[in-house]
């Protein structure tokens, strides 16, 4: 990964694609600022006089509920990166009187509203959308709607250049628009580094430490953990009940294990989202009755749409030993309070990226983050 003191090179004038322009979408103003303050100190350390790489803009609405957007600075010429949280579900607004909140479809229909305010005057538009628009509605089981591969052939006719995604839930969707730039990004450097930094006397070998999947389609990330970890891998599949839908899925029956004894062991579990938890809660409690030492669980998007108060009481009862989660999507405030509860912060990573775009420089080594692990391993 390229290393902060080289930032320099990004903002080299005569290199850049062209003028750099950030725009926060609603709901996803703090994360935009984050990036916002990385860009500018490594502006600053090449000599740049800046004040602001953000764009002031808004999506006010009228009370019949019809929106638009608007673009309060010129972006002509500019390298225009709109940041957007469609998770972000405590952003409101008034319809007929009563206040609605944003749903992922509302943030969506904000993101086209700012391309299409944008005028096509930009030099380029990229999209920084860390949680993927319907990306849990991946494929089609009967007559189903796709709705993120509809998506993101949207925003490919409407001139979008790049987008940049985390953890995809299924990254095979970018099949959808093979020649749009799409890049699904794993924050696996940002996590260990929080890992080690709450929890300083892990030990990382197969006598102490074990990688557990916590279903089939977390393996890949859970066997890149245990990789460069250079410890074991334990898989939990579900078995579920195929002639009921319940919540829109089929209910799961039970949580099987496969792999070896998880005795006396921290365990680390990743997945990409924490919706209402009864998976990973569920999980924890049979490695508990394996007799598992602590147990820390990993989500890119920690939601937890079912409340606190089961992970309040996994944590008093030992059954969970921490919860690591991303700022990549909005977090209740109840949950920034939670000892329990590690953030991760990916706004650096994403700066990275998006001064990387600018200058147009490879990304390859962005994107793979193993010897950036390997150091911090070394040092730990």
């Amino acid at each position: 990964m390229v290393k902060a003191k080289s930032a320099k090179e990004f903002f080299r004038f005569e290199e850049r694609v062209a003028d750099l322009g950030l725009i926060a979408a609603p709901g996803a103003e703090e994360l935009t600022e984050k990036i916002n303050c990385h860009l500018l100190r490594w502006a600053k350390e090449a000599g740049m006089d800046v004040e602001t790489f953000i764009i002031p803009s808004e999506c006010p609405r009228f009370q019949s509920g019809d929106g638009k957007a608007l673009i309060k600075g010129s972006v002509r010429g500019d390298d225009l990166f709109i940041v957007i949280d469609v998770g972000n579900y405590s952003c409101r607004y008034k319809l007929f009187g009563h206040e609605n909140y944003m749903s992922p479809d509302d943030h969506f229909q904000n993101l086209k509203r700012l391309i299409q305010a944008a005028s096509g005057k930009a030099h380029r538009v990229s999209i920084i959308m860390p949680i993927l628009y319907g990306g849990r509605q991946h494929r089609r089981n009967a007559r189903e709607s796709l709705d993120c591969a509809c998506a993101l052939q949207e925003l490919r006719a409407m001139g979008v250049s790049n987008i940049i995604t985390f953890d995809a839930h299924d990254p095979r969707l970018q099949n959808a628009v093979p020649l749009l730039g799409m890049d699904n990004v794993m924050p696996t450097y940002q996590v260990m580094k929080a890992l080690l930094k709450s929890v300083p006397d892990l030990q990382f070998d197969k006598d102490h430490f074990m990688v557990i999947s916590p279903d089939e389609g977390a393996l890949d990330r859970n066997m890149y953990y245990a990789s460069v970890l250079g410890v074991n891998l334990g898989l939990f599949y579900k078995r579920r009940d195929y002639s009921r839908v319940v919540n829109g899925r089929n209910p799961i029956v039970a949580h099987e294990y496969l792999g070896e004894s998880v005795e006396g062991k921290d365990l680390f579990v990743a997945d990409d989202i924490i919706s209402s938890g009864e998976s990973m809660l569920d999980i924890a409690v049979a490695l508990k009755k394996q007799g598992a030492r602590r147990i820390f669980a990993n989500a890119t998007y920690a939601l937890f749409t079912g409340g606190l108060d089961a992970f309040d009481k996994a944590y008093e009862n030992g059954t969970l030993a921490g919860v690591f989660g991303t700022n990549l999507t909005y977090r209740m405030p109840e949950l920034l309070e939670r000892e329990w509860f590690h953030e991760v912060d990916v706004s650096k990573y994403i700066a990275y990226f998006i001064a990387a775009l600018n200058h147009d420089m490879s990304i390859s080594n962005i994107i793979d983050p193993h010897e950036k692990i390997k150091a911090l391993l070394g040092r730990a």
